[in-house]
């Protein structure tokens, strides 16, 4: 039996990137097929040619056999393909329903014709296990909810092969168990689904067929049952990979006091990594804010190397010590369409030693090395961030805050969204940080980073600290029962 979707020698370039060369894969019908790879290894890039926004300039696409050539995304949606993409394509001040009929209803403007699209939205939703409130407008809906609404407009197209890009980058842990139960149910129902992840042990768990990418082409295609999450690591990454342990830590002073702030106190000692682990939505944002922007804060003090933080810019506190790994890092770290030269001047650090007067000689031959010395892909300062894949981003990201030795390091959800590979590499660096005598204060959903790299946990539930743990003391399990809110 042919399968529903195979790949043959499919290639793809832009300018003079190869992103996909000789790219051969097959996909069995009614299977979860994951698409695995580091940041930029062309998975998403092979599987947006499968979905017609892209045109392959070598290869063949089959469906069912039969040979397809997609001239848009529109053509991909009428053979029966559908793709969720990692950054939803979502008009936010419109309501769900306006959003799903948005493209594939001519007549949705006429009372009969939404009536009728709602009781077939409804059925959808009902049949698929995928509540959504039809007018509640999207930009208030929290994200698990907006991938429920991109996920309803595939299924309303009548697809049936989904793709669906990182979609559990932005998740927090119980919405990616609920989207797994979703796309379980789905699969029940006869869909194919294929997931584009970098996330091995979701794979391990869900997928039944994985085709790993490194480098724009296919390394191996393997049954899940017959490889493991090391195997497929070295696949993605070409060597052996191997995740640093914290070891013991040396802590000296304090470089970070809090008291009274968001009704918590703690501190950070040089030396260390202080890790907060908790359910996203239960005070972390908030604390977070309140440590960057003083003017936002109702009560508490705040001194970051003996200095009293109040009154001061978040530039000033930036230049007085500490390096920012926000949570979104095109929102809060980056300016996308401004190309990485120009995005090195949005550290105090780089900005204070290069301006007034940009010397951009010496500002590029510094940008070169720090490419060279963080492994950021492209090596290329004038390529615009937003143009690089998510783990280069956060790689150009960690290495523009850490490249200047602050003394305290805020890093919120440093691996979000990155491949094996990256985080390796940026969990190694934030060892490496605390080894040389900075502070690091680490808020992750991510558990297993929380244990790797904490030399002390504090657990946050309902906005307070509910426990603390030393290196060694805590399991998952034992995590699990303070952030649910148990003692």
């Amino acid at each position: 039996m042919a399968p529903i979707l195979a790949l043959q020698g499919l290639r793809k370039v832009f300018g003079s990137c190869v992103a996909n060369e000789d790219v051969t894969l097959a996909v069995r019908a009614g299977s979860v097929h994951a698409i695995v790879g580091e940041n930029g290894a062309g998975k998403s890039t092979a599987m947006k040619m499968v979905c017609g926004l892209w045109r392959p300039d070598a290869g063949q696409i089959l469906l069912e056999g039969r040979e397809v050539s997609f001239t848009s995304a529109e053509d991909a949606v009428a053979a029966g393909i559908g793709m969720v993409h990692q950054h939803f394509m979502l008009a936010g001040p419109h309501t769900v329903m306006e959003n799903i009929l948005l493209g594939s209803e001519r007549n949705a403007l006429f009372p009969g014709s939404r009536a009728a699209a709602r009781v077939r939205i409804q059925e959808i939703m009902d049949r698929y296990g995928l509540p959504v409130p039809l007018d509640a407008r999207v930009e208030d809906l929290p994200v698990g909810i907006q991938q429920r609404v991109e996920i309803l407009k595939v299924l309303y197209r009548d697809s049936r092969i989904l793709i669906l890009d990182e979609p559990t980058a932005v998740l927090t842990p119980a919405e990616s168990q609920s989207l797994i139960r979703n796309l379980r149910g789905l699969q029940r129902e006869g869909k194919t689904i294929l997931l584009i992840t970098h996330k091995l042990k979701e794979v391990m768990a869900f997928a039944e067929d994985i085709t790993v990418f490194r480098r724009g082409r296919v390394v191996g295609q393997v049954r899940a049952q017959d490889t493991s999450i090391e195997l497929l690591a070295e696949m993605m990454i070409g060597r052996r990979v191997v995740m640093p342990e914290g070891g013991e830590a040396r802590p000296g002073d304090p470089v970070l006091e809090v008291r009274g702030l968001c009704g918590v106190d703690f501190s950070v000692r040089s030396g260390e990594i202080v890790g907060v682990a908790g359910v996203e939505g239960n005070g972390q944002a908030e604390l977070i804010r309140a440590l960057l922007f003083p003017e936002e804060r109702r009560s508490g003090k705040v001194t970051l190397q003996g200095r009293d933080t109040e009154g001061l810019s978040t530039s000033e506190i930036r230049s007085a010590g500490m390096g920012v790994l926000a949570e979104d890092r095109l929102e809060q770290s980056l300016v996308g369409e401004m190309p990485l030269s120009e995005n090195l001047l949005l550290e105090p650090g780089w900005r204070k030693e290069h301006t007034p007067v940009i010397r951009w000689a010496r500002l590029r031959e510094e940008g070169a090395a720090l490419l060279e010395n963080w492994d950021v892909r492209p090596r290329d300062l004038d390529a615009a961030a937003d143009s690089l894949s998510g783990g280069n981003q956060q790689k150009f990201v960690v290495g523009r805050e850490l490249s200047r030795a602050p003394r305290l390091i805020l890093a919120a959800q440093p691996t979000r969204g990155v491949d094996v590979g990256a985080v390796e590499f940026i969990h190694r660096r934030l060892l490496d940080a605390r080894d040389a005598g900075a502070g690091v204060l680490l808020f992750s959903s991510d558990l297993d980073e929380i244990l790797r790299l904490s030399d002390r946990i504090l657990v946050m539930f309902e906005g307070r600290f509910a426990a603390e743990f030393q290196r060694g003391e805590a399991d998952e399990a034992r995590l699990g029962i303070p952030m649910g809110g148990g003692s």
